[in-house]
């Protein structure tokens, strides 16, 4: 009989571990898994187990490829399972082919004479996951807010990051979900951000990878009113419940999807930028509308600069309820726009007449 022997932390079973442990049971006639236990999981991954041991031992020994489980308690890194191999000394021990301790494993083996055998790649039978994707997922939120941003837009996307300037977006409901959301898409409002987070992504290497900035998922995690410091990774200088802009946003739908990734190459004025993001970072340390709407303002004009369209109710006169500032959001040419105005009486009937939607701050609260 040949016996065969897998070890791991197997915290989270899921396919990819029932495809190992069946081509690990077909080198031989008897199948051992070994289980990390949990102060081994403690002392080396710094992460609780999922499930006691004896569950997860449990869970294990009902595979019907399983023959035997044993638990590893030793405490040298990647050789948990020492003592029980030694013990039952197995004629192969079968690892995959990303497997970390190679050496001390084929010295190990070498002990007993057992052969150390690396299990090639195979096509996966389901898609691939990982245990910390599936931790992920586990703990992502149920529901989302998007962002709409004031100053600083660029600023953080690292190749653009400036000393002395700031991002400035506030976090607005209603919010969204996998199954409901209220907005149009590829829009402007930080959703590629939100919808990484919501499939338990990671939102900031997610946009990063996208080429552009960490500004959507830092404030869409975040929540609130906030000032970030431009850079190549979030810093948050400032975070507020925003109650100076409550009934006093709306959201404009061009009719326009757009693409940031798409703009990002684009030639604009980062030093009017800069000068934005100053400005609005001043107004939300007041708690200052009217300060905020100039910045909105000159954002606005990088914007038109860029060549963007204007804006209803912007350059026209006479419009009434006439509203503050506005810009678009995002990267622009197209998508939403937000525009702030003086009351929630002149939002609310800019909101009335149609063509806009109301939103509000949304923060987190605990």
């Amino acid at each position: 009989m040949i016996h065969v022997f897998v070890s791991g932390c197997y915290d989270i079973l899921h396919a990819g571990h029932l495809q190992f442990f069946r081509e690990a049971r077909a080198l031989g006639d008897h199948l051992t898994v070994s289980f990390a236990s949990s102060e081994v999981l403690w002392r080396h991954k710094q992460r609780r187990s999922s499930l006691p041991d004896d569950h997860k031992r449990a869970l294990l020994e009902g595979l019907k490829m399983v023959d035997a489980v044993v638990v590893g308690r030793g405490m040298e890194e990647g050789l948990d399972f020492k003592d029980d191999f030694l013990q039952l000394r197995p004629e192969i021990l079968a690892v995959t082919e990303d497997d970390k301790y190679t050496p001390l494993k084929k010295s190990l083996c070498a002990e007993v004479g057992a052969r150390y055998v690396v299990l090639p790649k195979t096509p996966p039978q389901f898609s691939p996951v990982s245990t910390t994707q599936i931790v992920r997922f586990i703990r992502a939120p149920e529901a989302a807010p998007l962002r709409v941003d004031f100053a600083g837009g660029w600023l953080d996307v690292p190749r653009y990051a400036r000393d002395g300037a700031y991002v400035v977006n506030c976090a607005i409901s209603p919010l969204v979900s996998l199954r409901d959301w209220p907005y149009e898409r590829n829009a402007g409002l930080g959703g590629s951000g939100a919808w990484a987070m919501l499939n338990g992504q990671d939102g900031i290497a997610s946009e990063l990878g996208l080429g552009v900035g960490w500004q959507d998922p830092a404030i869409v995690a975040e929540t609130g009113l906030c000032v970030w410091r431009s850079g190549p990774r979030p810093s948050l200088e400032i975070k507020l419940e925003g109650a100076f802009l409550r009934g006093r946003m709306a959201l404009y739908w061009t009719g326009r999807p757009h693409a940031t990734p798409d703009l990002a190459n684009n030639r604009r004025d980062y030093e009017a930028i800069a000068r934005a993001s100053v400005v609005a970072r001043e107004a939300v340390w007041r708690g200052d509308l009217a300060l905020l709407a100039e910045a909105v303002r000159q954002s606005y004009a990088v914007q038109r600069a860029e060549g963007m369209q204007p804006l209803p109710g912007i350059e026209a006169p006479g419009r009434t309820p006439r509203p503050l500032a506005a810009k678009y959001c995002g990267g622009g040419f197209g998508g939403y726009a937000v525009y702030l105005f003086a009351d929630p009486a002149e939002r609310d009937v800019a909101c009335t007449a149609g063509g806009f939607r109301p939103i509000e701050p949304y923060v987190k609260l605990g």
